[in-house]
């Protein structure tokens, strides 16, 4: 595609993010301390064929080159619906139909199907943000004009960021999600005594009772992952899915799992429930992301129902290896107040919305601010019940 320059910046739009260098892509990315803009992750998704028009989404990626070196990036899509956004904004477009106007097809950007703070537009260090911001935001706005799309979105948004582009016009959304900080501890024992006795016992048995029935969880990361795994771990993920029916999740195929193993691997860390003495295939496996100090739950599954399997794939295990390497953040990911019990604290996050449907503008926008009061009132109900001493609760919650 041919670059349109404006002043000292040459504008680009890419349908997929093979069209993008990827060693000047992750020059941006690799400083964050999210994986989740990195070039690979994003490139598997729509090589995959995950991410692709036939599943409603078309990629518009957006970068901004100077004297050919890339400054400013920014993974957009051109969504047909909300399938796999985990914003809940089906509520606007019925709205929008009952104003008379369209929601369908709106653009998105986020590191798609993955519920987890960190997007922002990647910027070199050396340029002026508040420019280049500024400069894409009107792109985008331009670009919104020219495919006749009535809104623009930027989901689970990186807070600093976000405080930026809000005052460009956008609405800001609060969710609630959750999230472990490990405040020091150097043990996963030392960890438990912050918890009130009662749960901490509760715990206990959580544990013990899998060691009971000879299951032990270990962890594989890296290049230490073994290959055998990758089918295993794509048949677990699809297989926790189908239990939900029309509820699920099911987004991503094999191709996506057999190439993030293949590409990314130094990214991910795999925690396997094996059976003492056993030499066949774990009966569990939960799929991590790692970067820095920080870790991102992502997909679990399991061969045999049992209780509290689940609690110890995601939660313990993932827990115990993150004091033990130094991980301060641990994100588990989207789902049920149970994770307050396990001492993941309820926390906020923000999505940023533009709608060019002036009516719809206007309700949204007249109508946020009691949609924050209430869920904000939600999040602080829900850690009300963390199972900490009140000291330790508030030094969680500032």
């Amino acid at each position: 595609m041919q670059p349109q320059t404006l002043a000292t910046y040459q504008i680009q739009w890419h349908g997929a993010m093979a069209d993008i260098d990827a060693a000047a892509w992750d020059r941006l990315a690799i400083p964050l301390t999210t994986p989740l803009m990195e070039w690979q992750w994003l490139h598997q998704l729509e090589d995959s064929g995950s991410i692709a028009p036939p599943t409603g989404w078309i990629p518009c990626h957006l970068t901004v080159w100077r004297d050919r070196r890339l400054v400013a990036a920014a993974p957009l899509y051109v969504k047909t619906h909300s399938a796999g956004e985990f914003v809940f904004d089906q509520v606007w477009a019925e709205v929008a139909q009952r104003l008379g106007s369209t929601y369908y097809p709106k653009l998105v950007g986020m590191s798609p199907l993955t519920p987890v703070v960190g997007y922002r537009f990647l910027m070199d260090p050396g340029e002026d943000p508040n420019v280049l911001t500024r400069l894409m935001v009107g792109q985008i706005d331009e670009r919104c004009r020219d495919l006749k799309l009535n809104s623009v979105s930027f989901l689970f948004v990186d807070p600093q960021w976000g405080q930026m582009v809000q005052p460009l016009g956008f609405i800001a959304w609060l969710h609630q999600s959750y999230a472990w900080h490990n405040p020091g501890l150097k043990s996963l024992d030392a960890y438990l005594k912050l918890f009130k006795s009662n749960q901490r016992r509760n715990i206990h048995r959580e544990r013990k009772s899998l060691a009971d029935n000879g299951i032990r969880f270990q962890a594989f990361a890296g290049d230490q992952i073994p290959r055998y795994l990758v089918p295993l771990m794509y048949r677990f993920y699809a297989d926790t899915n189908a239990r939900y029916g029309p509820w699920g999740c099911k987004y991503l195929n094999r191709r996506f799992f057999e190439g993030i193993f293949r590409h990314y691997a130094h990214r991910l860390l795999l925690m396997a429930g094996v059976q003492d003495g056993g030499s066949g295939d774990p009966l569990a496996l939960s799929m991590l992301l790692k970067k820095g100090d920080g870790l991102i739950g992502r997909y679990w599954g399991a061969a045999v129902q049992m209780p509290n399997l689940h609690f110890n794939a995601c939660f313990y295990a993932p827990i115990e290896w993150a004091i033990s390497h130094g991980i301060r953040y641990f994100d588990p990911g989207a789902g049920s107040p149970h994770k307050i019990r396990r001492g993941f604290k309820s926390v906020g996050n923000h999505s940023l919305h533009r709608f060019y449907d002036r009516s719809l503008d206007l309700i949204v926008r007249s109508n946020m601010a009691a949609i924050n009061r209430a869920e904000q009132a939600a999040i602080d109900q829900l850690n009300q019940h963390l199972p900490f001493s009140d000291a330790v609760r508030r030094g969680l919650l500032g």
